[in-house]
């Protein structure tokens, strides 16, 4: 019966402060308050008892409801208290002071060497040169736009990946948005449509299109084209990004209740303020890869010859390589693609997808490079990548794999100020970054914010000078898989240009692709549908 002692403690004091304060003078008043304080919580517990919901609250009235208050602070007694600098939950301490310091521009040196594991498996490093280069100029940059296109783009090779207005606060857009102006580099909008916050900020813009068609959408939720092009004419919009994949849940739609739709959003959105808004999970403009691809044309032709591709994270492996074909077929080709990788994370999603859907980016990003290099097309289209690039090593290292460009999600929201409270989803984020609350979302200060997201994106290119300097090398497209090494499971190491093998272009198209895994894929791959064939 121990567990019951709280319970009844609370009215035994009850009774004892009120018959204090009936017997002592000068202490009626406190003790009538304490007294009053003890039979609430004696008639919580009578409560506790008598509800069926909670069995916890039915053997242990009243503090019971402690375990609920320590629940609610976990996170925060986890990040503060508990968790080391090298703990990734998902991103560690260690790499948010950087974002941090690096944002505000102060020191962000670390002194008494690493703490990392270097002899466990799993741990890569960038190989120096004794023949070291100075290198002064860091704005690092890749041209977008494949012969098709009339209106190249001269994309910085870090910039802002998809976040929407909606998921973001107007606040965080803004910020953002007036630093990718104030850097020179590009700003994802995602898939809820451009906002007159990302309209205000005057920075570049990658136009997305999802399924839902947000901002060039009719009123049934078909796409479209005359409101693609008025969005698409507009000369902040650089590329048009087509997305059929996400990394955080890679497959699943959404809906956003009508009860948190602003006026904003419905203004993005070009949606009704009193409709549950619906962003399903495939397209309805096209079926098939010969029809998707014929789609990509069309997007190029409507927007003027603007840059489009399209993002995903790889599932089936031969579902890509039969958008391929289907390029190879009509001629009409993406200017680029962006692989992003299950890691991948500020969208909200179920449990199982966040942990168990879609191929991390590392093996997305290989099969989409060697499917391009074996079709003979690698050198016309652009490949971006995305999913945990913060530091100058992740984008060194992403860039050695194949990738053109990489652009990053939650390191440019830490510029921001957001401290992974991980309270996205529930339109509570205490520093105002993810939430529509309007007071929560005014703590997070424009003009400051932005200066920090320039600089967070001008330190950052900055190392990865440094880093490339230290290879012998003047410029990011000289990396390649040579330059890194892998700790195997066994304590070996391993060169990345032997763990990471390119095949040989145009291999899949003369059969000579050494990769079976790849090239039996590729036999079965059809352009005229993504269904499988036996």
């Amino acid at each position: 019966m121990m567990r019951y002692t709280i319970f009844v403690l609370t009215g035994v004091l009850a009774l004892a402060l009120f018959a204090i304060a009936l017997a002592l003078p000068g202490y009626d008043l406190m003790a009538s308050l304490a007294g009053v304080v003890m039979t609430g919580l004696f008639i919580l517990g009578v409560t506790d008892l008598m509800q069926t919901r909670h069995a916890v609250l039915r053997n242990y009235p009243v503090i019971g409801h402690m375990r609920w208050l320590f629940e609610g602070i976990r996170p925060e007694i986890r990040q503060y208290l508990i968790e080391s600098d090298e703990d990734e939950e998902p991103f560690s301490r260690e790499v948010r002071s950087l974002v941090y310091q690096r944002a505000k521009n102060v020191e962000d040196k670390k002194p008494f060497g690493t703490h990392e594991r270097v002899y466990d498996a799993g741990y890569s490093w960038m190989t120096h040169s004794v023949a070291t280069k100075h290198v002064t100029d860091f704005d690092f940059r890749v041209s977008i736009g494949g012969p098709d296109c009339k209106q190249p783009y001269n994309a910085s090779i870090y910039n802002i990946s998809a976040m929407s207005f909606g998921a973001l606060s107007g606040n965080a857009i803004l910020a953002l948005n007036k630093g990718a102006k104030a850097g020179g580099f590009a700003h994802d909008t995602g898939e809820g449509g451009i906002s007159r916050y990302h309209r205000e900020g005057g920075g570049d813009l990658i136009f997305q299109i999802g399924t839902g068609y947000f901002g060039c959408r009719r009123p049934d939720g078909g796409f479209d084209e005359e409101r693609f092009a008025e969005q698409a004419a507009d000369p902040q919009v650089k590329m048009i990004e087509l997305k059929l994949s996400q990394g955080a849940k890679p497959g699943h739609g959404g809906m956003l209740p009508a009860a948190k739709i602003t006026p904003e959003i419905a203004e993005a959105r070009h949606v009704p303020m009193n409709e549950d808004c619906i962003s399903p999970p495939s397209h309805s403009a096209f079926n098939t890869p010969l029809e998707m691809v014929e789609f990509i044309g069309r997007l190029r032709e409507l927007s003027g010859g603007k840059p489009v591709g399209f993002k995903l994270c790889i599932g089936h492996r031969r579902e890509f390589m039969c958008i391929v074909k289907a390029m190879l077929k009509t001629d009409i080709y993406a200017d680029f693609i962006v692989v992003d990788g299950s890691e991948g994370g500020t969208g909200a999603a179920p449990l199982e997808f966040s942990n168990h859907m879609g191929m991390p980016l590392q093996d997305g990003l290989m099969i989409v490079h060697n499917t391009l290099r074996g079709a003979g097309i690698r050198g016309r289209i652009r490949i971006g990548a995305a999913g945990k690039m913060v530091t100058a090593f992740d984008i060194a290292r992403t860039l050695a794999m194949g990738a053109d460009w990489c652009n990053s999600a939650r390191g440019f929201m830490f510029s921001v100020g957001c401290i992974q409270a991980q309270a996205c989803h529930t339109n509570e984020c205490p520093v105002g970054v993810a939430t529509q609350d309007k007071l929560r979302q005014k703590a997070l200060n424009v003009a400051d914010k932005s200066v920090r997201v320039a600089n967070f994106h001008n330190n950052t290119l900055k190392a990865l000078g440094h880093m490339i300097g230290a290879a012998g090398l003047e410029q990011p497209y000289e990396l390649s898989p040579y330059h890194f090494n892998y700790r195997q499971q066994r304590g070996e190491t391993i060169e990345g240009d032997l763990l990471f093998v390119p095949i040989h272009d145009g291999s899949l198209l003369d059969g000579s692709c050494k990769d079976e895994s790849l090239m039996s894929r590729w036999r079965r791959a059809r352009p005229e549908s993504f269904a499988r064939m036996d």
